[in-house]
């Protein structure tokens, strides 16, 4: 059966791939569109967990706000997906039109210094898109990570597809990925890493949302060992076809402190500022897995039904291999694709690969 699960999963995004990249981008809208109020409307553990986790996003809300920002989450998700099939086919004078990111004097800056920066993001908007701006309206090449996909084909799939837009992809096994990602920082280049959720034993300790959640180490740590710049990023959807997004001032090393002292103050400083970004576009957050280390002991809810008051925002987990992932981090079970999560070294280490 996990066999046959596997082969479906792959040719649904191999089809996905050579499908929608074909449709008018009016078409493939409107797809997505119709796509995600279905998934929205059956009230799945995928819908109830975004809910669970918007309603720590914003506390004062309604169970009828949440169920409204829970859809326009779901298109938000289903828009990313038909975005990213399309993304092979967009020329650079369709990226430039379709993205516009504040402060990105920061980054530019800090390359031409020849300082290596990492840009470390959460799973706000299309951070694919975000990186194929990056690679073909600024040039620059970047590295990120990607942990290794069931099946392997799924993972070689997305790898290709990665690496088509210009980014150059490491597998995350063991750490291992965060001695190449210091090499090229020293190198000057630029590294980006999704940030936002770690569940792993190395995951830096946080307050989100007037939580705790863990977010990983690795961008901290880097930022420490090569002297690189360490720049969160927030993206947004708007109204229009474009997508909008900031880079934020630099996060600065503390002078003084332990490394894991200094670790934990650069990490809640990367937490707080996607926290603002989230807090400013909540439906944009592609979160529909358990982050806060609260929830992460719940039991899973049955779905087909509303999440409201007290249930909601205590937060129906997902349970054990079934927990869905969002497009920015790793298929667990051959689920959904997805990449860049943030790098958490072993204890902290560089390792000489």
């Amino acid at each position: 059966m996990s066999a046959l699960k596997d082969r479906l999963g792959d040719g649904v995004y191999g089809l996905g791939w050579a499908t929608v990249k074909k449709l008018p981008e009016p078409v493939a809208t409107g797809l997505g569109r119709r796509i995600a109020d279905l998934a929205w409307k059956r009230r799945g553990k995928s819908v109830l967990r975004l809910e669970s986790n918007l309603a720590r996003v914003v506390p004062d809300a309604t169970p009828e706000r949440l169920a409204e920002l829970s859809k326009a989450g779901m298109r938000s998700y289903m828009r990313y997906w038909m975005e990213s099939f399309r993304l092979p086919t967009w020329s650079r004078e369709r990226v430039e039109r379709g993205v516009d990111i504040k402060d990105a004097h920061y980054l530019k800056d800090g390359i031409a210094a020849g300082r290596g920066v990492v840009l470390a993001l959460p799973h706000l908007a299309n951070w694919d898109l975000a990186g194929v701006w990056v690679t073909r309206s600024l040039g620059i090449p970047f590295t990120t990570v990607a942990e290794r996909l069931k099946p392997e084909s799924l993972y070689d799939r997305f790898v290709a597809y990665r690496e088509s837009l210009g980014m150059e992809v490491l597998p995350h096994t063991g750490g291992s990925a965060f001695g190449t990602l210091a090499r090229r920082l020293r190198a000057g280049g630029l590294v980006c890493l999704v940030a936002d959720r770690d569940l792993s034993a190395s995951g830096t300790e946080v307050t989100f949302f007037g939580d705790t959640a863990r977010m990983p180490a690795g961008p901290a740590i880097l930022a420490q060992q090569t002297g690189a710049l360490l720049l969160p990023v927030t993206l947004w959807y708007d109204d229009s076809a474009v997508m909008r997004g900031r880079i934020h001032p630099p996060v600065d090393v503390p002078e003084s402190g332990s490394r894991a002292e200094k670790t934990t103050v650069m990490t809640q400083q990367l937490a707080d500022a996607f926290a603002a970004g989230i807090a400013d576009h909540p439906e944009d957050w592609h979160m529909l897995q358990r982050l806060w280390l609260a929830d992460l002991e719940e039991r899973e809810p049955t779905g087909d039904g509303p999440a409201t008051g007290a249930a909601s925002a205590s937060g129906p987990p997902p349970g054990g291999g079934t927990e869905p992932v969002s497009p920015g981090q790793t298929v667990v079970a051959g689920r959904e694709p997805a990449v860049e999560p943030g790098v958490s070294p072993e204890r902290g280490e560089e390792r000489n690969t």
